[in-house]
């Protein structure tokens, strides 16, 4: 695909992964990575958070602690995250500490030697209007969603910066592009959580307390798509064990819905019966958001856990991490 850089291909790396640093590893999506690599005999797996003392943002820890560990591989899953009201309320925040993690990961990883680099990006990364569904080649073709452009200029610098890397250096660093993830481990905080594990919250608690009604946000017109975060983790380590993968590629299910309709499946997956208020003062965010992830079909992976099945298995999940009293929120 032009401007990918590199041409797809299904051949097979045969270096082992040996040594992976997976960044982020306390989040859902590093958790998910952690996880999947369990599976990967060449695989040993090295992870360190900021309880450990590695600030991602301070780039002499990050130096000191990659020239320690010494790994061949990076998969760099963290990020500062947040749904549409922490992204509009926060904008600083979100693109000052997203692109020094980026920066300081990729960059000191070519610094270190780590030959292998899968960096996760977002579906924001696109247009606000791009032609659905979104293609690769629609980056920087038009203007971001406002509600969340900080972030998704930090991760588009990431992307670029990796790029860059591969081109200029030669070494293998590209990233993947995910759609709206959920899964176990997702962030429920009642104000700053992405549109599903809010949902989860809400309804849960409106279905244990007897409320007789839920209010829902925007109109509830705009479709969104969903991936369970093991899907994406599984299509990562599929993309690390190719030879010459794209410089980046999405990551989908292929299938939208409306927020109505995900929202009146949330509300049966966790039983409730009460009314749904729409409150359309609030911002619904951009229209439509599906990728186009044809280029990864043809690469030869596919989703696998369809969203009922992965409703369902989340409320469950929510609901051991709540009352274990682990659950992030």
């Amino acid at each position: 695909m032009e401007g990918l850089g590199h041409p797809a291909t299904t051949a097979l790396s045969r270096a082992p992964m040996g040594r992976v640093f997976v960044a982020g590893h306390t989040g859902m999506v590093g958790a998910a990575f952690v996880r999947r690599l369990a599976r990967e005999p060449d695989a040993d797996v090295v992870v360190r958070s900021r309880r450990d003392g590695l600030d991602l943002t301070d780039r002499a820890a990050v130096d000191r602690f990659l020239a320690d560990v010494r790994p061949q591989t990076m998969i760099v899953a963290a990020a500062r995250v947040g749904g549409i009201q922490a992204n509009a309320t926060r904008p600083e925040e979100f693109l000052r500490e997203n692109l020094a993690i980026a920066l300081n990961l990729i960059e000191g990883a070519r610094r270190a030697g780590v030959s292998r680099l899968l960096f996760l990006g977002s579906s924001c990364i696109y247009p606000r209007l791009a032609p659905q569904p979104m293609a690769e080649d629609s980056l920087l073709t038009g203007p971001l969603e406002p509600t969340n452009e900080a972030y998704a200029i930090a991760k588009i610098a990431g992307l670029k910066l990796a790029q860059a890397c591969r081109r200029q250096h030669g070494l293998l660093y590209h990233s993947v592009m995910p759609t709206n993830l959920y899964g176990p481990g997702d962030n429920y905080h009642a104000e700053d959580s992405h549109v599903l594990p809010g949902l989860i919250r809400r309804f849960d608690e409106a279905a244990r307390t007897g409320a007789p009604e839920v209010g829902a946000w925007g109109t509830g017109a705009p479709r969104r798509e969903f991936l369970h975060v093991d899907d994406l983790a599984d299509a990562g380590i599929f993309l690390l064990r190719l030879a010459e993968p794209p410089d980046w590629v999405n990551v989908g299910s292929g299938v939208d819905l409306t927020i109505r309709e995900l929202t009146e499946r949330v509300a049966e997956a966790v039983g409730y019966r009460g009314r749904i208020v729409w409150d359309t003062a609030r911002p619904d965010g951009a229209p439509r958001k599906l990728l186009d992830v044809s280029l990864l079909t043809r690469l030869g992976w596919r989703a696998r856990i369809p969203l009922e099945q992965g409703l369902s298995e989340t409320v469950a999940a929510y609901r051991r991490e709540r009352a274990a009293g682990i659950w992030r929120h």
